[in-house]
């Protein structure tokens, strides 16, 4: 992949710097975008208009192999160890970071917010001039994918179906047991059954994931309650699925609910009023749109149904109680936000539209898509369907 940092370019010469440094490890999503690398370890990526990494010994082959870079180099090639025999480990590694930064013409740096603060001090007092990026440039231009990033989110999310299709058919073939729980090959199916069962569908498929969510019943209140214990017979269950490919390292997004035997006149209400909410939001989206319109337009269902949302109330601790959406890439939330933030929507920018509703007594309600805004409106990445009752 060859990204397009024509805007990292121009926020270079609009702030008189001369090099953009990041000193992170591969998680680090935008280390990993402008590098084209990954490492356990941290590692430095300067930017001038070139890319130039600092890697240790260790790294150096795969890097030299791999990285998408004019320049790879190592710490011994600036005399890293006698630097630090002689300085110590601190001011020795400072006075490594500045030689690199020279030899590059770097004088002057942005650095991202999240940049170590030892590292930046250090480097200001070898003379370097560090101006921290509190906008987040490097983000703002990977949420603009490429055709090839596309295709992976595109991957991501069909492996994301083949995920919650096993989690579907497990409460879809459950039986229900006297006291009401779901009951699976004679054992009761619990949240934690169907996870385990949903991270080794996406581990046949190269994808990963650190926590999904399996939540039912008044679990299901709470957005980000990941759900444990049996699942029950009557009540809302909600999963959420959002696994990362292992060799890409692209996300994808999806929730349904699903509800085993007779859901209550509530939750079928909610329901439908979520998928509205989620027409509605669609039916907003395009380029040039601000992520608050379409937020905006989900307000305006649940509101007009007499339900709280925290628009109209911020205070509220049921009814529409999150954003709509929010930006999906090297990370499973990145800008731009569907939200009551004013942030154009680009083509290229993929996004969630997840609209719901929660109360501890009645329980939750989720659907969620993902999407890429395009040139004419957008595309949907979702292919499953929506079905309460299963």
């Amino acid at each position: 992949m060859d990204p397009d940092l024509s805007r990292l370019d121009d926020y270079l010469d609009e702030n008189d710097l001369d090099g953009y440094l990041i000193e992170a490890d591969g998680d680090d999503s935008d280390q990993r975008y402008l590098s084209g690398f990954t490492a356990p370890d941290p590692f430095g990526t300067l930017y001038t208009g070139e890319t130039h990494l600092l890697v240790s010994s260790l790294e150096y082959g795969r890097a030299k192999r791999e990285a998408r870079a004019d320049t790879v180099e190592r710490s011994a090639d600036y005399d890293g160890q006698q630097k630090i025999e002689e300085y110590g480990e601190h001011e020795g590694s400072h006075r490594l970071l500045a030689e690199f930064l020279r030899t590059h013409d770097a004088e002057s740096v942005a650095v991202p917010n999240e940049f170590p603060a030892g590292t930046a001090d250090g480097a200001r007092e070898q003379g370097i001039e560090v101006t921290v990026d509190h906008d987040g440039v490097v983000e703002h231009i990977r949420a603009t994918k490429l055709p090839e990033e596309l295709d992976h989110v595109r991957d991501a999310q069909k492996a994301n179906e083949r995920a919650m299709a096993t989690a579907e058919r497990l409460v879809r073939e459950a039986d229900v047991n006297g006291d009401g729980e779901l009951v699976h090959d004679g054992d009761v199916l619990t949240s934690e059954r169907v996870k385990t069962e949903i991270e080794i569908s996406l581990l046949r498929d190269g994808y990963a994931l650190d926590t999904t969510i399996v939540a039912c019943g008044a679990d299901a209140a709470d957005p980000h309650d990941r759900g444990s214990g049996p699942l029950r017979a009557d009540e809302s269950i909600i999963v959420d699925i959002f696994p990362r490919s292992k060799e890409t390292g692209y996300f994808a997004d999806m929730t349904r609910t699903f509800v085993k035997g007779a859901p209550s006149d509530t939750v079928q209400e909610w329901y439908d009023l979520t998928l509205e909410a989620k027409e509605a939001a669609l039916d907003a989206l395009g380029p040039g749109v601000s992520g608050s319109e379409v937020h905006g337009a989900v307000c305006d269902v649940y509101e007009d149904a007499g339900l709280p949302t925290l628009r109209s109330d911020p205070e509220t601790e049921t009814g529409f109680i999150h954003t709509t959406g929010h930006g999906v890439g090297l990370d499973i939330h990145e800008y731009p936000r569907v939200s009551t933030a004013d942030n154009e929507l680009e083509p290229g920018h993929v996004v969630t539209i997840e609209p719901g509703l929660y109360d501890p007594e009645v329980g939750g309600v989720r659907i969620e898509d993902i999407v890429v805004v395009t040139e004419d409106g957008y595309e949907n990445f979702t292919d499953y369907e929506t079905s309460l009752v299963v």
